[in-house]
Parts: structure tokens; sequence; C-alpha cells
């Protein structure tokens, strides 16, 4: 059995084992995970609006019928505005279509060479009627009714 003198003993480290001074782990836990799920709640309610009515991002909200100016639309293509594309076949002449794909309800995705694309199973439409100019879709865009309010295009 071996015995520390006084000296040895004097020189010794303090016992720092014992329990640290503030709240129980599982209660620290539990709060952290409240802070999660609220967090998440929030992402989820903010999620896909731009105002407090819940208005899709990107579509106009409550009694505004502004689409998009006239500049943004190119002669000949045209442009996606949350649920409607608008096109603009010959100059002056705006159009609007709904941007769901008839074939399988994907969302189209751009507007090139006179073609409205679906990028799901490629479908093209064209930007002056909406009808399908390649396949697997059949059945035309549907129409949106639009007009021009001095330099924007507005939903009529």
């Amino acid at each position: 059995m071996h015995v520390q003198s006084p000296a040895t003993q004097a020189t010794a480290a303090p016992d720092t084992a014992g329990p640290v001074p503030g709240p129980p782990r599982r209660q620290v836990l539990r709060g952290a995970a409240g802070v999660s799920v609220l967090a998440g709640v929030a992402l989820v309610a903010g999620c896909g609006s731009d105002d407090a009515g819940g208005t899709p991002t990107g579509a106009p909200s409550g009694g505004d019928r502004t689409l998009t100016p006239t500049s943004a639309v190119p002669v000949g293509g045209g442009v996606i505005v949350g649920a409607v594309v608008v096109t603009q076949p010959t100059a002056g002449d705006f159009k609007g279509f709904s941007s769901t794909c008839t074939h399988k309800g994907c969302t189209v995705e751009s507007v090139a060479g006179g073609e409205i694309i679906c990028p799901c199973h490629g479908s093209r439409y064209s930007v002056t009627d909406g009808s399908p100019t390649r396949g697997p879709a059949t059945a035309p865009l549907p129409e949106v009714a639009v007009t021009v309010d001095g330099t924007d295009v507005v939903r009529a």
C-alpha cells in the first residue's frame, strides 16, 4: 500500500470529475429538438409564397393582373411566368398559354426556336397557338387570355 506524503498531497491536482453546473443534458436536447421543429414549420409555411395570402412565387398576386413587361417577351419566342407562358409570335401579337404540359402535367421549362419546350418527355408546342409540334403530347396547351396594358402583358 502506498501512502503519499503531505508534501506530495499538496501538489496533487484537484478532483474535477464532479458534475458540471447547468441544465441536465436531456433538457438541453429537448429544447434543441423543439427549436428544430419550429424552424422546419417556419420554412414550410413560407415555401412558395411571396405574400401572406399564399400566392405562388412568380404568379400575379391578388388583383395584380400584370404578367410581364412587353419588352421581356422576344418576337418569335416567349417567357414563362408562373403558370402562364407568354409568347409573341409576331411583333405586337401576344398570346398566353398554360405552363402545364398536356402529356403528363410537367411544367414547361423554356421557349426557344418558336417552340415551348417540356423537359420531362420532350413535348414541344407552337408559340403561335399552343398546338403540339412534337410528341408525346397530342393536346394543345390551354389558352390563357392576355392583353397589353400600356407596356405590360396582363391577364385579360
